[in-house]
Formats: C-alpha cells, sequence, structure tokens
C-alpha cells in the first residue's frame, strides 16, 4: 500500500513556481524543490517524472493562478474589476529579478509546444474575463455607448503585457501602480463622463 502524501502537488507548485521565479527556470532542480518542500528528490520524480513535467505542471499551475485574479477582485463596479484582477494578476512578481524568471518561464511557455498550449489557454481565458468585464461594464453603463468591448478587451490584455516589461525597464515604482496606471489609462477614454 502506498504512503499517504504529507505535501498536496499543489503546494508543491505552488513552491516550484516560486522557486522558478526566484532563481529561475534553468537553474531549478528536483534537490533544490526537494529543499524547499521537505520531500525527497526521489518523491518528487516519483510524481512528476522529470524536471519538463514538474515545470509544465507548476506552469499549469501559475496560469490558473494568472486567470482566477480576473474572479478573485471584490471590486463592485465591473472595470474595476478588470484593473483589480489585473493587478491581483501579478502579485508574484514584485522585483525586477522576479520578473526576469518570468520572463525565463515564458521562454519555455513560447518555444516548447505543450507550455505554449497552456499559455495560450491561460491568455484566451484572461481576455474573455476582460471582455467579459468590460460587457458588464458597457450594460452598467461605466463605458461609452458603442464601444466595441472584444477590442478594447485585446488592447487591455496588450497593456497587460506590454506594463509588465514596461515596469522591469523603468522601475519607477511598485509594479502594482504601474500596472494600474497602464490599464486605467487605457480605459479612460471609454469611460462615460470622463
Amino acid at each position: 500500500m502506498p504512503r499517504p502524501q504529507t505535501i498536496s502537488d499543489e503546494a508543491i507548485l505552488d513552491a516550484v513556481l516560486d522557486l522558478a521565479y526566484r532563481i529561475g527556470p534553468a537553474r531549478l532542480t528536483f534537490a533544490a524543490v526537494a529543499a524547499e518542500v521537505g520531500l525527497s528528490a526521489a518523491t518528487l520524480v516519483q510524481r512528476f517524472g522529470t524536471k519538463r513535467g514538474l515545470l509544465l505542471a507548476a506552469d499549469k499551475r501559475g496560469i490558473d493562478h494568472w486567470v482566477s485574479a480576473l474572479d478573485r477582485s471584490t471590486a463592485a463596479s465591473p472595470l474595476a474589476r478588470v484593473v483589480e484582477g489585473l493587478v491581483l494578476a501579478v502579485d508574484r512578481l514584485a522585483t525586477p529579478e522576479l520578473m526576469a524568471n518570468s520572463v525565463a518561464m515564458l521562454q519555455l511557455d513560447l518555444a516548447d509546444p505543450d507550455f505554449h498550449a497552456e499559455t495560450l489557454r491561460g491568455a484566451r481565458a484572461v481576455r474573455a474575463h476582460i471582455e467579459r468585464h468590460l460587457s458588464a461594464g458597457l450594460d452598467a453603463g461605466e463605458l461609452c455607448a458603442g464601444t466595441d468591448v472584444a477590442t478594447l478587451a485585446t488592447l487591455i490584455e496588450t497593456t497587460y503585457h506590454g506594463a509588465m516589461i514596461g515596469w522591469a525597464i523603468h522601475r519607477e515604482r511598485p509594479l502594482s501602480e504601474w500596472m494600474r496606471d497602464q490599464v486605467e489609462a487605457v480605459l479612460a477614454p471609454h469611460r462615460v463622463g470622463i
């Protein structure tokens, strides 16, 4: 009979993501993860197979975290939920070093077909969440009549991605503030009464 798991896969994958953002995916090893979570490297190999398998599982978990950020916002207004959700989506990337290692993870997402499939799934879901909140904002009278919410959702998603890189270069204030300002700037011309 197999021994019961003392640490859930979810907890391990969260630790893998945190470690990958701290040291980069290239330097991540089973031994480093084992030290982080208090399990043996052999146990991790048994659960996830290979380093690629471990990173892919962690990447899927990170993408789910990214997508769910737009649902975690408790703001009352649909447009505020867009802004707050995108700010929540960058909560793990508060330093330039974390951002740099996140970009290293993005390299995997763009180069490896399995990683890319997950990233594309996440990006489509994020855009759909944004579009849904924008539609609710249009219905609530927060957006100008006739606003093309699909186009605006694409523009906001693009701004979100670009804002992370812009912040990593300029480093003028906390990422959460930078992200909020960039998304608000895109929304401003479409808001009623602004």
